[in-house]
């Protein structure tokens, strides 16, 4: 069988696309997960990858059932992405079984990506659990040490902790903490808290609270907050492959995110929690040089 001939050199222009890897679980109804990661990173003008952990049965209301991919399948997944296309960011979502933790933790260590962003998907905004509690302690052990930034909610940081985070006076020491299980950075996200106005806390290890970036705003009115973390974080990611330092790269994401909310908060999808609007100001993908 023959073959095309390969294009001539000048026909390869000397760039190429921020690569984003998202390794998470995939939500049919398109508001969370892997759905939510492939268009926050389109919108960022990054070239999304995904490698899926667990395919959902969910939408609005609540996830109706979880059916596991294999674990092996899923190293496959990973292998198959960056043996050949590479990345700059990796960001992990839905990690549901021990094995799948272990299954990234020899990712990360083979493939060694510049940033990785760790979202610990514990409980959907529905409130529905999304992982097994044996796997908590497993991915504390595992994947805090090998994360850049690890990005809990309050429920999250609670069930890592052991124990309830009720105000914000509660941020500083879970964030202390959270630090002290090994994670380098760690942006701790307050929305669940009562008040009118949030507060997340982005704290770094080896600085002391003080010197923390707090990032403070309104409380958005609106339905559709379904995958705003998944969002966030996949947004981070993005911007650290589009070459942003790690404090930067938070604040742009969080403006980017609060942006789609608002611009979300008019529409009705679904009878339940609707997505934020992640296309309300999509960008041409950006060039980077060529490695």
């Amino acid at each position: 069988m023959s073959h095309a001939p390969a294009p001539p050199d000048s026909l390869n222009p000397p760039w190429r696309y921020a690569r984003v890897l998202t390794i998470a679980g995939s939500d049919s109804g398109g508001g969370a997960g892997v759905q939510a990661d492939l268009k926050t990173f389109a919108a960022l003008g990054c070239y999304g990858m995904s490698a899926i952990t667990a395919l959902t049965a969910q939408n609005t209301l609540g996830v109706r059932a979880i059916h596991a991919v294999p674990p092996a399948f899923l190293e496959q997944q990973i292998a198959a992405v960056l043996e050949d296309i590479g990345v700059d960011a990796v960001k992990i979502g839905m990690l549901h079984a021990p094995e799948v933790v272990r299954v990234v933790a020899r990712a990360l260590d083979r493939y060694a990506p510049p940033w990785v962003v760790l979202d610990p998907v514990m409980v959907a905004t529905s409130g529905d659990a999304l992982i097994e509690p044996e796997t908590v302690a497993l991915l504390r052990a595992e994947l805090f040490p090998r994360a850049s930034l690890v990005t809990p909610n309050l429920d999250e940081a609670a069930l890592l902790l052991g124990r309830a985070l009720p105000d914000e006076a509660a941020l500083d020491a879970a964030a202390a903490d959270l630090l002290a299980l090994g994670a380098r950075a760690v942006l701790l996200k307050g929305g669940h808290l009562q008040g009118e106005h949030l507060t997340d806390v982005l704290a770094s290890a080896g600085t002391a609270p003080a010197a923390w970036l707090r990032l403070r705003g309104p409380r958005i009115a609106s339905r559709n907050i379904h995958g705003t973390g998944c969002t966030l974080a996949a947004a981070i990611a993005a911007q650290l492959a589009l070459g942003l330092a790690l404090p930067q790269a938070v604040q742009a994401a969080h403006a980017w995110v609060r942006s789609a909310i608002e611009a979300g908060a008019g529409a009705r999808i679904g009878a339940g929690h609707g997505p934020l609007n992640h296309g309300f100001a999509p960008l041409a993908l950006r060039r980077l040089p060529a490695a």
